[in-house]
């Protein structure tokens, strides 16, 4: 039995070069979410800071990534717009890899970080709106494969980092001695998700030195990303030079051309609403509009909020809430559950391909909501119990891992395709990831590991019934325009008699 069928596939064949562009960029973007977690030790001896002043570069990246996510829809209005933004970004991100091993001042590398998080931002929207204007109602499957390839490049970036890791303290001075690898393997697994989370007095902890000599050689896994990410700038590239979008070219764009008489309307409705988070805002454009209309947004918004709000979370602070009572896991064991998480991620959208073409996205988007708030609750129940944090770990990242492309393609789908969802969407969804991510530190910090999961559960809770809200909106929003449209055709049938 096919996976798919003989129109979609048409559709991937008509698009095939654009479709594999946007799912290699999102593999730069996976690339950059996952090395900076890994190698933070490394850079706090490069830089000779504090472990204070590197959790900043954190912050850098994510406060740029989210900025990133509302400009990158000033980049849609045509095509050579978005692929020129794509060209950049991704180029940007080969330049970021290649000179952070330059950086030897933490300020320097944390200009680098929000420069790379600004590409990051870019990225994630023009990808995800260019796959629904070229799919629309078909977008989901194709959104599935590409946020499958984040959790592909977030398994490649550690391990090319690995090999080149300080095994001790990577700043030696005279009378110095150098960290147990158990401690700094603790440490770094501590800081993987610092964000957004400013440290308490672990440096009282931890004796890092920042003066002596630097023995680190993570440089070479900076350099060795760079040339793995260089393939995808010379792929937007190629397709730039295929669809003749260059300035010099004298010819229309063969893309455009082939598809002038079936999508010019619809392409010229759609850039109306492809002006950035805030051309979305366009008092002409929305005078007109329902409450229902600006409730889609804003619920469909608050639903990705929460959700990568979960995802930024878990993955920031599981290590830490297996570490302390009353599980008081190994280290090293305890440093596993967050490779179980994204490996649960990656493999979760992967069988979501299929489904989505086998589902609707409000039944995939119901059970994942569902099964997140069961298995948050199981886990605060059974807190105590380290194999089922394990198992819930695992099955919490199968049910995490669809909403965001799913809801993405349900919410266009919603508004016939303005453009302007995805850009809100992808904004909200950084904003949550950074924003809850906060919000737990600062409990975890104050009132105890346990408020890590009566957090997430709450967050479940409230996210499955806003998404219950929206769609109770969304039905009585077409309620309304099949209203309007009766009304429209009534006025119009006397005159045309």
């Amino acid at each position: 039995m096919m996976l798919v069928d003989d129109r979609v596939w048409a559709l991937f064949k008509g698009h095939w070069q654009h479709t594999l562009t946007y799912w290699s960029v999102f593999f730069s973007f996976g690339l950059c979410i996952a090395f900076l977690g890994p190698t933070i030790l490394d850079l706090r001896c490069q830089t000779q800071s504090t472990l204070q002043q590197i959790t900043w570069v954190f912050f850098a990246q994510q406060l740029f990534l989210m900025l990133g996510s509302a400009l990158g829809g000033l980049f849609k209005k045509t095509l050579r717009c978005s692929l020129s933004a794509l060209f950049v970004s991704s180029l940007v991100i080969s330049v970021v890899f290649a000179i952070i091993p330059l950086c030897h001042h933490v300020l320097m590398l944390a200009v680098a970080m929000a420069i790379s998080g600004t590409a990051m931002g870019v990225i994630d929207t023009i990808a995800n709106l260019q796959l629904v204007k070229l799919y629309q109602k078909d977008s989901a499957i194709f959104l599935q494969v590409l946020h499958f390839f984040i959790g592909l490049g977030a398994l490649v970036s550690p391990l090319v980092a690995d090999p080149f890791l300080s095994e001790g303290s990577c700043v030696l001075g005279g009378n110095m001695t150098a960290n147990s690898s158990t401690d700094l393997h603790h440490l770094r697994s501590y800081l993987a998700g610092k964000g957004t989370t400013p440290l308490h007095n672990v440096s009282h902890h931890y004796h890092l030195h920042t003066e002596g000599i630097i023995t680190t050689n993570v440089s070479y896994a900076f350099w060795i990303m760079a040339l793995i990410n260089l393939p995808v700038p010379v792929a937007v590239y190629v397709l730039m030079y295929r669809e003749r979008l260059f300035p010099c070219s004298n010819h229309s764009p063969r893309l455009l051309d082939k598809e002038k008489n079936s999508q010019k309307n619809q392409q010229d409705h759609n850039i109306q609403g492809h002006g950035g988070l805030f051309g979305c805002c366009n008092y002409a454009d929305v005078k007109d509009r329902p409450a229902s209309y600006f409730l889609l947004y804003i619920l469909a918004g608050a639903v990705l909020f929460i959700t990568d709000g979960i995802i930024g979370s878990y993955t920031g602070f599981i290590y830490t809430y297996a570490v302390s009572p009353p599980l008081s896991l190994p280290h090293k064991t305890a440093g596993c559950l967050t490779s179980v998480f994204w490996a649960s991620v990656t493999a979760g959208r992967l069988a979501s391909i299929y489904l989505s073409y086998r589902y609707t996205q409000q039944r995939l988007i119901s059970v994942s909501l569902a099964g997140m708030m069961v298995v948050q609750c199981l886990l605060l129940i059974l807190y105590s119990s380290p194999v089922f944090l394990f198992m819930g770990t695992c099955v919490l990242g199968l049910f995490i891992s669809s909403v965001f492309p799913c809801m993405v393609a349900l919410t266009e789908d919603m508004v016939n395709y303005k453009g302007c969802a995805t850009t809100v969407l992808v904004t909200s969804a950084g904003t949550g990831e950074m924003v809850l991510q906060l919000l737990t530190g600062q409990l975890i910090h104050s009132k105890g590991s346990y408020s890590f999961m009566l957090v997430g559960m709450i967050s479940s809770c409230i996210g499955f019934t806003v998404f219950l809200g929206l769609i109770y909106i969304q039905h009585l929003h077409r309620s309304s325009q099949a209203a309007t449209s009766k009304e429209i055709a009534m006025t119009e049938k006397p005159s045309s008699e």
